[in-house]
């Protein structure tokens, strides 16, 4: 038997790979079957089963197209109802993998049908939970992103999920070990670790969750503090559960290499958005106007559907050389399938043609230092409410991000304002955004907050209430 995490940062994601006497299953993939089909060929396995553990929100699984190259039937938990053939498991119903088990173990809370799937080995001992967003290390799955479906407040959700963790999680043995789907950055929990796997013993004496004194208590904690979930977060649930066009054809569309001319005409005739992956240090210095700036280098697909929102958004690239293939992949993966092609030779062929071209004004966090002036000098902090709590540069403002298309109208655009977050990727996406808007009298920090904490400009963690503070 053999057990592979396959995690994917950008995503906190964690999909899994089982192998036993000639067979596998795989649990929660991505989309892009290569990486599966890769190792299924190299260890001369059948891919028997493919694990949903629930609908997911923050990712497109590539169950569909995996189920199809390999003839293997999908899985979902009871109560499950999607818009194509799969099996749809009672609860503790038990699957063969070679000469491994896998139990369904039905773990409504997260979402109704969210199930665990529990591993026994060949000698018949329970080995491995893979928890999907049922339990997380640290956290456990958010009860507020179901409610419309289930028909259920998150109130209600959360106490069903009380009840899957306490009857059917906490009462396995402690030495197994917990698989999750996601880990910390995702946006599906709030207080996940950095770890991707730990025992189960650890989880109960660590998991403030499973350390709640009644499910009344449980219910109030983890209901606590939960932001607004991502707006794409709908749309990808709606694919996972009804389907969606094959992978294959999204990356035949989306490599599609346009001259300027070609590039030109795509963006008139269908209102496309420019997305330019490269680092933000190198789109600061000249881009295409209108183009935004979402750096491949980072959490690219979670700002992608953050941000960019509609999935149905036509979407046309700027690319590093050979990042096209890529950039399609991660785009997908959050379910943004109407990427009409990219600019061969990237945005050095649109500089040399003599194109109109854009840059970000910026500056070092030296020169800001003696550009600061208490009482007089407007500062904008793009990063987390929670970074900006911990530690900011006195009477800046807290605009997150993540919250842009809301406060973006607030600005005045004669008044000159720095712009900074903890190293540079998510305010050169800001100012992007702002560029596109028509802003232009702004100055972003290079090198973010870790820069300016080497200056003298003052910082602390009061934080201001009143707008009169700048």
């Amino acid at each position: 038997m053999n057990i592979e995490q396959i995690y994917t940062g950008c995503l906190a994601q964690g999909a899994y790979y089982i192998t036993s006497n000639g067979e596998a299953a795989i649990i929660d993939p991505l989309r892009g079957t290569r990486p599966y089909t890769d190792r299924l060929e190299k260890d001369s396995v059948k891919l028997t089963y493919i694990f949903e553990t629930h609908f997911h929100a923050d990712f497109v699984s590539g169950h569909l197209d995996l189920s199809k190259k390999t003839n293997a039937a999908i899985v979902y938990g009871p109560t499950a109802n999607p818009g194509f053939e799969a099996v749809i498991a009672e609860d503790h119903q038990v699957f063969e993998i070679g000469n491994i088990k896998i139990k369904v173990l039905h773990t409504p809370g997260h979402t109704m049908e969210s199930s665990c799937f529990l591993l026994i080995d060949e000698n018949g001992k329970e080995v491995a939970l893979f928890s999907g967003d049922t339990l997380f290390l640290g956290d456990v799955g958010r009860p507020d992103l179901a409610q419309k479906a289930a028909n259920k407040t998150q109130e209600e959700l959360a106490g069903m999920l009380y009840e899957s963790l306490y009857n059917k999680i906490i009462t396995l043995p402690d030495d197994i070990i917990v698989y999750p789907a996601h880990g910390a950055g995702s946006a599906c929990g709030k207080n996940m670790m950095k770890e991707t796997a730990d025992t189960l013993g650890n989880q109960k004496k660590t998991n403030y969750a499973l350390n709640q004194p009644n499910k009344g208590a449980f219910i109030k904690e983890v209901t606590k503090g939960l932001l607004s979930p991502p707006p794409y977060f709908g749309m990808n649930v709606s694919m996972n559960k009804k389907g969606y066009d094959s992978f294959d054809e999204i990356l035949k569309t989306g490599l599609k290499s346009l001259n300027i001319t070609e590039f030109k005409e795509v963006v008139q005739q269908t209102g496309a958005l420019i997305l330019d992956t490269r680092d933000n240090t190198d789109f600061a210095k000249g881009f295409i106007p209108q183009a935004i700036n979402i750096g491949l280098n980072g959490d690219f697909a979670p700002w992608v559907g953050a941000l960019i929102a509609d999935v149905q958004q036509p979407i046309l690239l700027i690319t590093d050389i050979d990042k096209q293939e890529e950039t399609v992949t991660r785009l997908s993966r959050v379910g943004f399938d109407h990427v009409l092609g990219y600019l061969s030779g990237g945005f050095e062929t649109w500089e040399r043609s003599g194109e109109q071209s854009d840059t970000i004004q910026s500056i070092t966090a030296d020169q800001f230092s003696r550009e600061f002036k208490i009482g007089k000098t407007t500062v904008i902090d793009v990063r987390k409410e929670s970074e900006y709590a911990a530690e900011h540069i006195a009477e800046s403002y807290s605009k997150p991000l993540a919250y842009i298309n809301n406060w973006i109208g607030t600005i005045n655009p004669k008044e000159h304002f720095y712009l900074h977050c903890t190293g540079g990727y998510r305010s050169m996406i800001a100012a992007s955004i702002l560029k596109a808007r028509g802003f232009d009298n702004f100055t972003e920090i290079s090198g973010g907050f870790n820069a300016i904490l080497k200056t003298r400009v003052p910082r602390t963690n009061f934080v201001c209430q009143s707008k009169t503070c700048i």
